[in-house]
């Protein structure tokens, strides 16, 4: 990776260099460098999607997962689909995030979707960090879309922490959970436009289980004349 590819990975992963644990480093459209260990396997996808599968074995305890993406070609646009499957009583940090650098010129838009589906066992505990940065000329756009899914099993523990730190010129940013009895769901985002931006936040919480819980908190800074949306949906269904 070049010193621009470094820098990216520094400001959404805080990656000095091969992070400890499991890893997949996604660098315009290629694995730069992936690892699994013992109890988290890692593996690329198999139904004809970009991305990959993660499988962390029932019961893993104090392990970590880095996922982070980085584009640095002009004009560069890719979805990814990552699946992460997590098994009863285990205890894991996943780290991911997307970075853009885009001097392409006018007309020239680099853009990433990700669409990242958590399935999380009984009594599992979960934190997800993920940050989203753009950077460039100012003459193409930086598009970034994620979407997140999420299952909660009996007893399990999720929290997520978003960021869109800057640079982002248009994103759509949509969460769907279904929670099943005694799981519990933090979410917080924070995200920052500038310029003309436009971002969008769409949650949808379904509370189906008895006893469960979620807590949906967004914190918004819209300078000059960007533009944020924000709908938020939660369910009480049991």
């Amino acid at each position: 990776m070049d010193a621009i590819e470094r820098d990216l990975l520094l400001k959404i992963a805080d990656l000095h260099g091969v992070p400890e644990g499991a890893y997949n480093i996604r660098d315009n459209g290629e694995s730069a460098g992936r690892a699994s260990t013992a109890n988290i396997e890692i593996v690329s996808k198999t139904d004809g999607k970009s991305g990959i599968d993660i499988f962390v074995k029932p019961g893993t305890k104090n392990e970590s997962v880095h996922i982070p993406v980085v584009l640095s070609k002009a004009g560069f646009q890719e979805v990814v689909y990552n699946d992460f499957h997590i098994g009863a009583d285990a205890d894991v940090v996943i780290v991911a995030g997307c970075g853009i650098h885009n001097c392409g010129g006018v007309d020239m838009t680099s853009r990433h979707d990700g669409i990242h589906t958590f399935y999380v066992g009984k009594n599992a505990r979960v934190k997800y960090v993920e940050r989203h940065y753009g950077e460039g000329d100012g003459m193409g756009e930086n598009i970034m879309n994620p979407t997140t899914v999420v299952e909660m099993d009996e007893g399990s523990y999720m929290e997520m922490e978003t960021t869109q730190i800057k640079g982002v010129d248009s994103t759509v940013r949509t969460t769907k959970a279904t929670l099943g009895p005694r799981a519990t769901l933090i979410i917080k985002e924070k995200v920052m436009t500038h310029g003309k931006q436009l971002a969008k936040s769409d949650f949808t919480v379904d509370l189906n289980g008895e006893d469960c819980h979620t807590n949906v908190i967004s914190r918004s800074v819209a300078r000059e004349n960007s533009k944020q949306v924000f709908l938020a949906r939660i369910n009480g269904n049991a």
